[in-house]
């Protein structure tokens, strides 16, 4: 019996795992919960469209900024101060920033208060994936993590309609005020749970703060426009401190008794592999889900709702994958899985980049779905096997920088889609000139060049997107099985 699951613990691991599935559920919410109410809440902050509209992009960016920067180090306070007391803290932090921006009357306390709930959200992420490695037997452990994982990609993926929902019957402040509610219910399950802290380990407080700082500033350069068309040297110079301090924290870890950054992770080929496709996975999938929905509003002329709903059929399939992974785990490696979740989705990015002006069902739900069950599938057995291939003291830790590793590639993946993206299309249109007679004729001949050259574009998105897929591959593939959990399957399997 591991040092969490004391014997006087008075919960049962199954509702330990409810508690912090809802947790984790309401901390992804809030990351999509403001794409729908973004456009109110500009207009009761009384900005304008579209002058103001970078800037109120923020309010969901700085969400995702938080999110990503308070994780390694809230992973490793959990790891030496007890999961079930940080998770606490954690959500009070999240309470706090919910209340500060539900009483925000401007962007700056709005984008301020955004962090805040960031910070507390996103730390529940790591310590509920080491909860559940932990709580669980080695045989339930793959799908109490997929339990996990499902929860946060069905947080994300209801969030936009759960703030339509409270926007139509109440007011947008409402999404927000009635988080206090929610996380301090679950915050009252964890008072049940022991929190066993180590005694002889320590926080590396320095080079949590170093690594907070270089994912900060790493994730807010490749925002920025011209990081791959060089046509502006703002992401090089904002990134330019970042690299410094990697430097810094790369001193500074060497020198540590136990650093945040544990050379044994560093050193370790199931955690450098899992990260790695993990990065690939994060820059195929976001590639993915800003296409599809584009693709459908644009130049297949559906309107929003039908192109949200497009990209639903993926997110929740995805969803499902998850569990499916994680019930996998049971029979086979994490490898397999991984490797086979990576093909499925790059098979069904495939068949949508075939996609014509006129895709209609069955094909249309079937290539998507395909598609996301293997973004799911691929998931867990990731998160798996990063946190197998430590040592407990650590699993908070290394899940977080998993999570953090995915983030990164999104952002990448963001950054790459928009400078290729529009040379890409450019290039595509330069020989299609307006007409100078507008006749009816030559108009609807060059709209119909606009649209072909915008279907190419996309369907080339599509392609990146399966081929990055494909290249996760690799690195899944270097992924092994340790002795300890080839018996633990073995096991499990009797």
């Amino acid at each position: 019996m591991s040092r969490w699951l004391s014997t006087d613990r008075v919960m049962s691991p199954k509702w330990v795992m409810v508690v912090i599935c809802l947790g984790v559920f309401t901390a992804a919410l809030d990351q999509t919960v403001v794409v729908t109410a973004l456009p109110v809440i500009m207009a009761d902050l009384k900005l304008e469209v579209p002058e103001d509209a970078s800037s109120a992009a923020w309010i969901i960016t700085a969400y995702i900024v938080g999110y990503t920067v308070a994780m390694p180090l809230f992973g490793r306070i959990a790891d030496v101060y007890g999961y079930a007391r940080i998770y606490q803290i954690s959500l009070v932090v999240f309470i706090i920033g919910t209340c500060l921006v539900a009483l925000a009357d401007n962007l700056p306390w709005i984008i301020g208060a955004r962090v805040v709930q960031a910070i507390g959200g996103g730390a529940t992420v790591p310590i509920s994936m080491a909860i559940a490695s932990t709580v669980m037997p080695a045989s339930q452990r793959g799908m109490a993590i997929g339990l996990v994982v499902a929860s946060a990609e069905a947080g994300s993926l209801l969030g936009p309609a759960y703030g339509g929902a409270i926007i139509e019957l109440l007011d947008w402040r409402w999404i927000f005020w009635l988080n206090a509610p929610q996380a301090a219910l679950i915050m009252a399950g964890f008072v049940w749970l022991p929190s066993r802290r180590q005694p002889d380990a320590r926080v590396d407080w320095q080079g949590g703060l170093l690594l907070s700082g270089v994912l900060f500033i790493l994730t807010f350069a490749l925002s920025k426009e011209g990081l791959f068309t060089l046509s502006s040297a703002q992401p090089f110079l904002i990134g330019l401190p970042g690299l410094v301090l990697i430097a810094i924290l790369a001193v500074v870890e060497r020198r540590k008794d136990q650093p945040l950054l544990e050379p044994t992770l560093l050193r370790t080929r199931a955690f450098i592999t899992a990260n790695a496709t993990q990065l690939l996975e994060g820059v195929s999938l976001i590639i993915a889900m800003v296409t599809i929905p584009l693709m459908a509003n644009t130049v297949m002329e559906r309107d929003p709702l039908t192109g949200g709903w497009w990209l639903l059929r993926l997110t929740g399939a995805s969803a499902m994958g998850a569990l499916l992974g994680g019930w996998l785990l049971n029979f086979v490696g994490n490898r397999a899985v991984a490797i086979s979740g990576l093909l499925i989705s790059a098979t069904g990015l495939a068949l949508v980049s075939t996609w014509d002006l006129d895709i209609a069902e069955p094909w249309l739900t079937l290539h998507l779905c395909i598609a996301g069950v293997g973004y799911g599938l691929n998931n867990t057995p990731l998160m798996a096997r990063a946190l197998s291939s430590v040592d407990e003291g650590y699993r908070a830790t290394a899940a977080s920088l998993v999570t953090v590793s995915r983030m990164i590639g999104m952002a990448l993946g963001l950054a790459a889609l928009a400078a290729w993206g529009v040379e890409r299309f450019q290039i595509l249109t330069a020989d299609i000139e307006f007409p100078a007679q507008a006749t009816g004729a030559e108009l609807e001949r060059y709209f119909d060049g606009i649209y072909d050259a915008g279907l190419t574009l996309f369907h080339s998105f599509l392609r990146i997107s399966a081929v990055v897929a494909m290249i996760g591959v690799v690195p899944a593939f270097l992924m092994r099985a340790t002795a300890r959990e080839i018996a633990e399957r073995e096991e499990a399997g009797k």
